[in-house]
């Protein structure tokens, strides 16, 4: 069964350093679960009871934070070979702390947090580098989610733009990339209207500092841009 998906088990972080073989004995240990979802399926509600995290293998997920007068969030959206829910899953509350919802059909691997904490009973090699890796990875996450909030902290629209942008050049070393979301989803995130979203981008193009096709993303004036923020 795993063979199916063992390009992407590969590449996953949690992983890392361990070879496919090693990652086969270590399932009969991990005991994962790997179910299929639809598009626009639920598959948790914030405040529900978590017992296992995620592991995407195909498809995409998005992760929704509901505010106070209804309206949702859009934390982030989840790729194959990215983990959901490992933090929550090590917490003491463990309750989701956002909705996880398919955003086109997908394929999860479940995984108990117990079996990444406890001691191997055969003492192999990859269950210690297993623990190791999701050190690595929740410390990574909460570095993450602060500049998810200070996306959230910044007022202007402009800002919010400019500064996902930035990200998005240091992340790419590249002032040319593709946009990793689309504009419904990018507004989402940046917490604005789709419409306020497109007229800002569309200011900014005309003023020289970007420009753009689709996802397809040029960053023209770097050091005007810095400014901005």
């Amino acid at each position: 069964m795993y063979q199916n998906y063992s390009n992407i088990l590969e590449k996953v972080d949690l992983f890392n350093d361990i070879t496919f073989s090693e990652l086969e004995n270590m399932f009969f240990c991990l005991r994962p679960l790997i179910k299929e979802y639809k598009k626009d399926e639920i598959i948790a509600l914030e405040g529900d009871d978590i017992k296992n995290f995620g592991v995407l293998l195909q498809g995409k997920l998005m992760l929704y934070k509901e505010k106070f007068d209804g309206t949702r969030v859009l934390l982030k959206a989840v790729y194959p070979g990215q983990l959901f829910g490992e933090i929550a899953s090590f917490s003491e509350k463990r309750k989701w702390p956002a909705q996880v919802q398919v955003a086109k059909n997908s394929t999860v691997m479940f995984m108990p947090p117990e079996k990444i904490t406890n001691t191997c009973t055969n003492l192999c090699r990859g269950h210690r580098i297993l623990t190791l890796n999701m050190i690595k990875i929740i410390s990574k996450k909460a570095i993450n989610l602060n500049k998810t909030i200070e996306y959230l902290s910044v007022k202007s629209i402009r800002q919010k733009i400019t500064y996902y942008l930035l990200d998005q050049y240091k992340k790419n070393n590249s002032k040319n990339f593709m946009l990793d979301m689309n504009r419904n989803e990018l507004s989402d995130f940046l917490n604005v209207t789709r419409p306020s979203l497109s007229r800002e981008m569309a200011n900014m193009k005309k003023e020289g500092l970007i420009d753009y096709h689709r996802s397809s993303i040029k960053l023209l004036d770097i050091d005007s841009l810095s400014s901005i923020v």
